[in-house]
């Protein structure tokens, strides 16, 4: 007897090769983020990089969501719109820190490293895009990575001021405002995880 729990809608398979793309480059961009964050004494470019692996947590219950059921689904958003209220409140407490503790970021560091996450995260938004009307757990992914995109924005800007006026202040302005807007979006998340109704 054959197993019909094998046939896979073919659209079911390309969102999981996506949410597979997602998740490697996310944690190879969260591991770069991380030493270009210290290295570069840059709150934004921190912030990005540990808004990265939050991603990556999300791209992982995602794919688990895939082999689940509709409440397995909203459940997996419930976790990312968490994760992302705990990393939101985080960053602001960083940003706190480093603004009575001090910081010496470095614009050339910013940029560079902003560079290379928008172009993966621009990568990842336009696979995504196509289901960002989808099931709650895909739409989750698309809203974490749209965030992305916007962060990353905001330190290449961030750097460049950084770079040539020396404002260090600018740097941990948008720290706190990447955490301010990962937050939002993880008000979005929940609002849209708890507003999906009853799977067909």
């Amino acid at each position: 007897m054959s197993c019909e729990c094998s046939r896979v809608p073919s659209d079911t398979v390309e969102q999981r090769k996506t949410i597979k793309v997602a998740l490697a480059l996310n944690l190879a961009m969260f591991v770069i983020g991380v030493g270009a964050g210290w290295a570069g004494q840059s709150t934004g470019v921190l912030s990005d990089a540990l808004d990265m692996l939050t991603d990556a947590a999300a791209y992982a219950l995602a794919l688990m969501a895939f082999s689940r059921g509709f409440a397995f689904k909203k459940n997996a958003a419930r976790w990312t719109g968490g994760i992302l209220v705990l990393l939101g409140v985080g960053i602001v407490g960083e940003v706190i820190r480093r603004w009575y503790v001090g910081s010496e970021p470095v614009g050339s560091v910013m940029l560079a490293y902003s560079v290379i996450s928008l172009a993966v995260n621009l990568y990842v938004l336009l696979r995504l895009t196509k289901y960002r009307r989808g099931e709650i757990h895909m739409r989750a992914s698309y809203i974490c990575t749209r965030a992305d995109v916007l962060a990353n924005i905001a330190v290449f800007v961030s750097g460049g001021i950084v770079m040539v006026t020396g404002l260090r202040v600018v740097d941990l302005v948008v720290g706190f405002a990447i955490g301010l807007y990962v937050l939002k979006e993880a008000i979005e998340i929940l609002r849209e995880a708890n507003g999906a109704g009853v799977a067909a």
